[in-house]
């Protein structure tokens, strides 16, 4: 699996997503495999919670906000007109900056008739670096209270990538912008659901995202409590494979509470995330896989 980016998306939070996903990237550290695990859900990040990394490096994370000269600019209206996101807006005697708004594409800076706008900085956020168990390296980013616009900082986080590596990146849940930047340049989506109504609700919506995107699609199921024949029939129609199926269980979820790695303290499960690695190399294909 080297050098291949896998996320981990579902259509609701609460389905498991970063159980799933940190404890593949544990059990393939634990196998020998370089592994990155890219914490991609900035508003809430909680990977780190499991995998306990020591931090060693804090990277302060901005985009581009234009800096207006109000004493050149004619509020000629050029930059208003053009901004997409409503970001400006012109007065008889000054330019108004949204700065919550403005996307950072520049391009207002580029058509300035008198050269009034340049280039400036906003803080968003920021991005940790460090080193978690069996090795993994672990990046997540950290969206500022209040901010808007998660997308720059994941793309700041995905930045982070490094050759040779399997890249667990874990995607927010929902189906919104984030979760597309996220999911972009994934060489396959693993979709964590629950069987009740509601998660196969979101789901279909997340698979649509990530159909649309040209993603192979996995499926896997989270505290299966029985059949649920909705969700059953919904994958067979639209041939999607359940790659690991994991069981209602009070000991996943007390030892989850505890912020335990679950194959260090209920090793039973092991054989599942087993199956899970094998099936992503098939979704993968033989290019893809060296498992």
């Amino acid at each position: 699996m080297r050098d291949t980016n896998i996320a981990f998306a579902s259509g609701k939070g609460g389905t498991g997503k970063t159980t799933v996903a940190v404890n593949l990237a544990y059990f393939l550290a634990y196998s020998q495999q370089q592994v990155q695990y890219l914490d991609c859900d900035v508003e809430e990040p909680n990977g780190h919670i499991f995998l306990k990394p020591e931090m060693d490096l804090k990277t302060p994370a901005k985009v581009m906000v234009p800096v207006i000269d109000q004493k050149k600019c004619t509020s000629c209206g050029e930059c208003s007109a053009h901004c997409q996101f409503n970001a400006l807006v012109t007065l008889p005697k000054n330019v108004l900056l949204f700065p919550e708004l403005c996307h950072g594409c520049g391009l207002c800076v580029r058509i300035c008739p008198e050269n009034a706008i340049i280039e400036g900085e906003r803080e968003i956020g920021y991005i940790e670096n460090g080193r978690a168990i069996h090795g993994i390296e672990f990046i997540h980013g950290v969206l500022n209270v209040g901010e808007p616009m998660a997308g720059p900082l994941i793309q700041e986080v995905k930045r982070q990538y490094k050759k040779q590596y399997v890249r667990i990146i874990d995607a927010p849940p929902g189906t919104s912008c984030p979760v597309v930047k996220t999911i972009a340049d994934a060489d396959a989506v693993v979709m964590v659901t629950e069987p009740t109504p509601f998660g196969l609700h979101d789901l279909k919506i997340a698979v649509s995202v990530a159909k649309n995107l040209g993603k192979p699609i996995g499926v896997v199921i989270n505290r299966q409590n029985g059949e649920f024949p909705p969700l059953v029939t919904y994958l067979l129609k639209n041939n999607l494979p359940v790659i690991m199926v994991l069981p209602e269980d009070r000991e996943i979820a007390r030892h989850y509470s505890m912020g335990n790695i679950l194959l260090q303290t209920l090793p039973i499960y092991i054989d599942q995330f087993m199956e899970l690695a094998v099936n992503i190399g098939r979704l993968l294909g033989e290019t893809k896989c060296r498992w």
